[in-house]
């Protein structure tokens, strides 16, 4: 029998936060204890509001809704500038997902502009070179570039500016330069050395011989005649025309399979959202090949729930927080792939009687090392996020990637920008659904959500950061639901992240996985977390980067946010 001064993990789990006021001076501000403190106030503004990663694309945006652009042309103008000033994170050689709210039709739509795998290139290939896994870096994870077509699939629907205005501040920046930032600076400079064997790195990334300083003026002139060319010559430029022949010439060079017959065959595909309810609000993802949908099978296991009665931060809370999450994951190594390969059963992984099948596998006060994928037949990566809404109440949910930070390696500095990697993401697995082939998209970690309330657009958002997304997901909406915190502060509280799940690639969790908690969670609670059986870690690791614009309907305004961990910025007009 344990003596009363020897909690067991079940009474960790029991525990009660002791919540104490902190009084001050400052009417309104009165705020319990363990009640996450935001970094700043929520932005409000009536007629628009952009929040994006970097306060210049942020300005950006504003000043193309102030010209008369649509939600969606701010949004492109700011990936743009993106492109530029977050090499580490985005750019035109990799891919785009969007959901745009359409005021005027009453509706969501989804763009999947993700690109497929070189079509030369096969499954044999990797069997005779003797490898187990798709390589990080060079040209075997190079696919096609997407982002390019999905602006122009993007502005065909819902632009109203030409596509020279929409480039116009992204080729003056690139021309003039744009300093850097302190969070960019480190991730460049952490990144450049894994790829300077790899021919244009050093041109383009190290310019005068060094990766640019906090505050460094960093000039691209040929990204800016990268954009000139697009906007002068539209996606076929980049996908048909002189810019694909140069990829396709550098490709070559470098003993890859990446042609100009890819990319001349590259389309882009407008795609339903899916969703759930949770508590009365109904979330929207993207279908696979992304992993949005893990986000809403975790909301439908946390259903189940009394999460508010837990309290924010508690160890009951994060227990069980955490094992849904590595419930949901194991069906995302095993189901998630190109639909157009594989019919993944999402109708059934989202039906709430699934959910509490295996809500019921999950233990009250003890961490599972293991569990199995659910019977539904019947990890570093590097993003941008921005959301733009506009004053005829169209939204647009975009995130953008090269996969991991500056991509491949693979980089044609005269064209100004590097190929994505993201092809590392496939599973190398006879019979796996997301088991390379030539022509297939494969499984990706960058998604964009929307959540709809009473059948009205409620909140734009995203949060970057890999396997870490649909976390971050689950997160910002419990902090908002379940725990009454503004907008702000849904992005400000502190996080946890658990790695070590199940993987497409063929990683299988055998041991429980890891779990990282934000510092101010507190020692206690990774403490008692451990006594349940948890793997806690320790060290630096990214627990994402978050953007959101919600729209109060009862008071006509948005609300912007944009949390402290990165360069981010919300503003409005």
């Amino acid at each position: 029998m344990q003596s009363r001064e020897t909690p067991t993990a079940l009474d960790y789990a029991r525990m009660p936060i002791h919540v104490a006021v902190v009084k001050n001076n400052v009417p309104g501000f009165d705020r319990p204890v363990g009640r996450p403190h935001a970094s700043r106030s929520e932005v409000i503004a009536t007629h628009g509001m952009a929040a994006t990663s970097q306060p210049l694309a942020t300005q950006v945006a504003l000043d193309i809704l102030k010209s008369g652009g649509s939600a969606v042309d701010a949004a492109i103008a700011a990936n743009a500038i993106l492109g530029l000033v977050e090499p580490t994170g985005c750019g035109i050689g990799g891919d785009l997902f969007a959901i745009v709210w359409d005021a005027s039709a009453g509706e969501l739509a989804g763009l999947n502009a993700s690109g497929r795998s070189p079509r030369s290139l096969t499954l044999q290939h990797f069997r005779e070179l003797g490898i187990e896994s798709i390589p990080y870096l060079g040209p075997l994870p190079v696919s096609v570039p997407g982002a390019v077509n999905g602006w122009f699939e993007l502005h065909r629907r819902y632009g109203r500016l030409p596509m020279a205005d929409l480039l116009a501040a992204a080729i003056a920046y690139a021309e003039q330069g744009v300093p850097i930032s302190e969070f960019i600076a480190s991730l460049w400079q952490e990144n450049i050395a894994l790829r300077l064997d790899y021919p244009g790195n050093r041109e383009l990334y190290m310019p005068g011989g060094a990766a640019p300083k906090k505050g460094d003026l960093f000039r691209n002139p040929n990204l800016a005649n990268t954009y000139r060319q697009i906007a002068k010559g539209g996606r076929d430029v980049f996908y048909k025309g002189e810019i694909a022949r140069k990829i396709d010439a550098y490709m070559a060079r470098q003993g890859g399979f990446l042609s100009a017959g890819d990319l001349a065959a590259h389309t882009s595909e407008w795609v339903r959202p899916v969703s759930t309810n949770y508590r009365g609000y109904d979330v929207y993802e993207l279908p696979p090949n992304g992993q949005g949908v893990v986000a809403l099978q975790m909301l439908n296991i946390l259903e189940g729930f009394d999460l508010r009665s837990m309290g924010f931060g508690s160890v009951q809370y994060l227990h069980t927080l955490i094992e849904a999450k590595k419930l949901a994951y194991e069906d995302r190594a095993r189901f998630y792939a190109d639909p157009d390969f594989y019919d993944a059963p999402i109708a059934r992984l989202l039906s709430k009687d699934y959910a509490a099948n295996r809500r019921a596998l999950m233990s009250a006060s003890k961490a599972a090392a293991s569990y199995p994928a659910g019977d539904a037949v019947l990890e570093s990566g590097d993003t941008i996020y921005l959301t733009v809404a506009d004053s005829d109440g169209n939204m647009v949910s975009l995130i953008q990637s090269n996969y991991g930070d500056l991509g491949s390696g693979m980089t044609p500095a005269e064209l100004g920008f590097q190929l994505q990697n993201r092809g590392q993401l496939f599973s190398l697995k006879e019979g796996h659904a997301n088991v390379y082939a030539p022509g297939k998209r494969p499984f990706h970690t960058i998604i964009p959500a929307f959540v709809m309330k009473d059948g009205k657009p409620w909140m734009s958002f995203g949060v970057m950061g890999g396997a870490m997304q649909p976390q971050g997901h689950v997160q910002i909406l419990v902090n908002m639901i379940d725990f009454d915190m503004n907008l702000q502060e849904a992005g400000d509280a502190a996080r946890m992240r658990h790695t070590g799940s199940s993987q497409p690639t063929d990683e299988v969790m055998s041991d429980g996985g890891t779990v990282y908690l934000e510092s101010s969670l507190g020692a206690d609670a990774g403490a008692a977390l451990a006594a349940m059986g948890h793997r806690i870690g320790t060290g630096r690791i990214s627990y994402g980067g978050y953007q959101a614009i919600l729209w109060n309907a009862a008071q006509g305004v948005y609300y912007g946010a944009s949390e402290s961990r990165k360069d981010g910025q919300a503003a409005g007009y």
